[in-house]
């Protein structure tokens, strides 16, 4: 992976990573405008539950994310399932060794089309899935594991399947993955007329019959894989 990075001109992420707006825009459509606070989304009994769980696990007090989606909160709560200090991911650590060779890096989509995702899903679904988390921590653990293992045994079709099966995506399959990746296909081609790129995305956007790779064979290209 790495001696391909060095061989690439460029790099691309689903998203410009070094975007010195990118940050502020995400930011900003985490926020609810719609003139609800993040209460108004719960029963009084389940915000007393969540706010006991935020203090519990996030150190924070509930107030701190009364201005937030749903959507934002349950994302906060993810990364804390994880288990860990101080996540990193794979894609901190490219593009930190792409800024060290000074390659150029772009995106394969605006923040706006992301953002634009998560308003999609009904509030009364990711409330649904917050309170089941805070409930029952221990399934998102075990749902994590799996998928960890899955990943560092570079099984795309278990991946593939542990994520489609994953409550958090549900029935939103199709506009996550999918739709995304039907887009992908010609923006990576445009990029890759003139130049080489490393493209850097989820390894759920991979498999299936509508994934990266299937959608780049079929535009012609060829694909292999490396260990």
């Amino acid at each position: 992976m790495k001696r391909s990075l060095e061989k690439t001109d460029e790099v691309c992420f689903e998203m410009d990573m070094d975007d010195p707006n990118l940050m502020m825009e995400v930011a900003s459509g985490m926020l609810d405008k719609s003139g609800k606070t993040l209460e108004d989304y719960f029963t009084p009994e389940q915000y007393k539950q969540l706010q006991q769980y935020v203090k519990d696990s996030l150190g924070s007090d509930i107030s701190m994310f009364s201005k937030m989606k749903p959507m934002a909160l349950q994302s906060m709560l993810m990364t804390k399932s994880v288990g860990c200090d101080m996540p990193v991911s794979y894609e901190a650590n490219i593009m930190e060794d792409a800024k060290k060779q000074k390659k150029e890096i772009v995106g394969l989509e605006p923040a706006s089309e992301q953002l634009a995702l998560f308003d999609r899903m009904p509030a009364d679904t990711v409330v649904k899935s917050i309170i089941e988390s805070i409930s029952h921590p221990e399934n998102d653990d075990s749902e994590y594991q799996s998928i960890l293992t899955a990943y560092r045994q570079q099984d795309l079709p278990k991946l593939y399947e542990l994520i489609k099966n994953s409550k958090d995506l549900g029935d939103d399959m199709g506009a996550f993955l999918d739709d995304r990746n039907q887009k992908w296909i010609s923006r990576m081609g445009d990029k890759m007329k003139d130049k080489s790129v490393f493209f850097a995305v989820g390894a759920g956007h991979l498999w299936g019959d509508k994934g990266v790779i299937t959608l780049l064979r079929k535009a012609g290209y060829t694909v292999e894989a490396i260990k």
